[in-house]
């Protein structure tokens, strides 16, 4: 074997590794101890999602409530909706759709809400109904008009929403310059998965919806234990909780605070999605120009 074939079947094999990189991997004596965290990796992961400081009204010169969309087909978002199919890969990576909804089922996050305003709330009892269809096929119809009590099984179609479907996530968030630090700050405040409605998810025009709101402080404990893949050190994985504070992912305003009752940038750039994108990047531009309108004063 000459020295280029060697090469190249070295980086495949430290590529497939660091692929699946896991905790104890270069400690482990049999493939069983793959995954095993030492006492001491343990006692390091019993942490928390570092504490959000005080702030005061009164330090707060400047705010502005902005709703994003963050689209998942768009690379740097990946982390956010991979992986979707978990057959082959270890309990500690999921994608951040399959978190929340266990979160909820589990009651670990229960701050879950219709709509962006947190206004009324949902268990996880309201949202089944969004997230699973169950249909009964032609024949199926015929045995029930024949009289009988019960459906054959095979009769019975069951469509479920997974993290697949999730397309886009809408979040919520507080622009606001500290005048006590000197600084233009970001505060998440709410998050929310997009799907196509289970009832139009097998059609070619598909209509999506707005899952569930869930009030971002409440689900930091469990975004911060669950993992996304670090692509750069895949034995360093980044928790959610890190990748949404620091806006590590790329999104479009679609909706700012105004007075015309926080009306979206569609309603009056109607039917232009250039000028809708326009219309996100002037409002960006005028958060950010606040606080270099701050320094040049």
């Amino acid at each position: 074997m000459n020295m280029r074939n060697f090469l190249i079947i070295a980086i495949s094999l430290i590529g497939g590794v660091a692929s699946y990189a896991q905790s104890n991997l270069l400690n482990a004596k049999i493939p069983e101890e793959i995954g095993l965290k030492t006492a001491a990796q343990l006692n390091s992961d019993n942490d928390k999602p570092l504490a959000y400081g005080y702030v005061h009204d009164r330090d707060v010169l400047m705010g502005k409530m902005v709703w994003e969309i963050i689209d998942l087909s768009e690379k740097i978002n990946f982390p956010l909706y991979f992986p979707i199919d978990t057959a082959n890969i270890g309990s500690n990576r999921r994608s951040l759709y399959d978190v929340l909804t266990r979160a909820i089922k589990e009651e670990r996050i229960t701050e879950v809400y219709s709509d962006s305003y947190f206004n009324t709330k949902k268990t996880f009892k309201d949202i089944q109904a969004s997230l699973s269809r169950i249909d009964t096929t032609d024949a199926g119809r015929e045995q029930i008009n024949s009289g009988q009590k019960a459906v054959s099984q095979e009769y019975i179609l069951k469509s479920d929403l997974t993290a697949q479907d999730v397309t886009q996530y809408k979040i919520k968030g507080f622009w606001y310059f500290d005048k006590r630090q000197s600084e233009l700050k970001y505060r998440l405040l709410g998050i929310c998965p997009v799907t196509p409605d289970v009832y139009t998810m097998n059609n070619e025009e598909k209509d999506y919806i707005e899952l569930f709101w869930i009030f971002f402080p409440d689900a930091r404990e469990v975004l911060h234990e669950a993992k996304a893949f670090n692509d750069k050190n895949s034995a360093m994985p980044i928790s959610f909780d890190q990748i949404l504070n620091s806006r590590h992912f790329n999104s479009v305003i679609y909706k700012e605070e105004n007075v015309y009752g926080d009306r979206e940038i569609k309603e009056y750039m109607k039917d232009n999605a250039q000028n809708q994108l326009l219309e996100a990047e002037r409002v960006k531009d005028k958060i950010r120009s606040f606080e270099s309108d701050m320094w040049n004063y």
